[in-house]
């Protein structure tokens, strides 16, 4: 079914840049971003929309045939879909204020309850399928909790990772490899995943938009909490962990030193970028760091299988 979900996702999203190209749906560049960046401008985007949608159409062929893996991999497609929603809010903001003006997208005060809601459905009915107790004195109560920072903070850390050609696409899909045994979203995501990335390489034919890294986020948080360990989560998306760890952390230096900057650009990768680094050298380093990270992962659950 991989291969399923990546022709659809390929027809799906070639689709949307031809639509995208005729309407004039492209991406607005912040000019404050690379100046390697602008020549972007009008690039389509929310090409996340394709692939999210493949994934949707061929698990719900699955379910009908009954291989749609049971209510654990029905909580991890509502919680994509659910995260899904709040990014596709954003990119279709986006696209409008580029075409007629007007608000350009989601505030953090608007974007940040309405995740906090979606993760906080997903960690009520995660909570009792998940093969450990994290907080024994707290009961699910304690996991509750916990499952849904993972899943908001996971959201945003994917997001936070996007930015560059084929950067977050490849960096899921290398995150997700140790779970295709166990969680078919997740197979169906890497194929989805791998027709994107075919107009997504290097120079980007589309960007991925809010749609797309929300889903992600969503997939990778729910399957590690579900499938294996939430604590291996951190490990193997160390590259979603340090992007969003550079944006704190930037925001807090700022202000505490009253405008002086921690790195010449946030999220990381772009400081890299501003370092001299050829985006695809930065795309391609951070690929090898996260496949280190998941080999971590691999050998660990190979050793240590989840608790049942």
């Amino acid at each position: 079914m991989m291969v399923v979900a990546a022709l659809v996702s390929w027809f799906l999203v070639g689709l949307l840049i031809t639509l995208s190209k005729r309407y004039g749906w492209g991406q607005p560049i912040r000019q404050e971003g690379p100046q390697t960046h602008l020549k972007k401008e009008g690039t389509p985007t929310a090409g996340g929309i394709g692939f999210v949608l493949a994934l949707l159409l061929v698990w719900l062929g699955m379910l009908l045939t009954g291989h749609g893996g049971g209510r654990s991999e029905t909580l991890l497609m509502l919680a994509a879909l659910g995260m899904g929603v709040i990014g596709l809010v954003d990119d279709l903001l986006k696209i409008r204020s580029r075409m007629v003006g007007g608000k350009k997208e989601l505030l953090a005060r608007e974007k940040f309850p309405a995740q906090l809601l979606v993760g906080l459905a997903f960690a009520i009915f995660a909570a009792p399928l998940a093969p450990h107790v994290w907080l024994p004195g707290l009961g699910l109560y304690g996991d509750i909790v916990l499952y849904t920072l993972v899943m908001v903070g996971a959201v945003n850390a994917f997001n936070f990772t996007d930015g560059l050609d084929s950067l977050l696409g490849g960096v899921s899909i290398i995150v997700l490899l140790p779970l295709l045994g166990v969680s078919p979203v997740s197979v169906l995501l890497v194929g989805a995943l791998l027709g994107f990335l075919w107009f997504n390489a290097h120079p980007a034919r589309v960007f991925m938009g809010d749609m797309g890294s929300h889903a992600i986020g969503a997939v990778a948080a729910g399957a590690y909490i579900l499938h294996a360990d939430v604590w291996m989560l951190p490990v193997a998306a160390i590259i979603p962990v340090v992007a969003v760890l550079s944006v704190v952390l930037q925001v807090a230096y700022f202000r505490r030193t009253g405008g002086k900057r921690l790195f010449r650009m946030s999220p990381i990768q772009h400081h890299f970028e501003e370092l001299g680094w050829p985006e695809t050298h930065v795309t391609l380093r951070f690929w090898l760091v996260t496949a280190l990270g998941t080999a971590i992962v691999w050998g660990l659950l190979r050793t240590f299988p989840p608790m049942s």
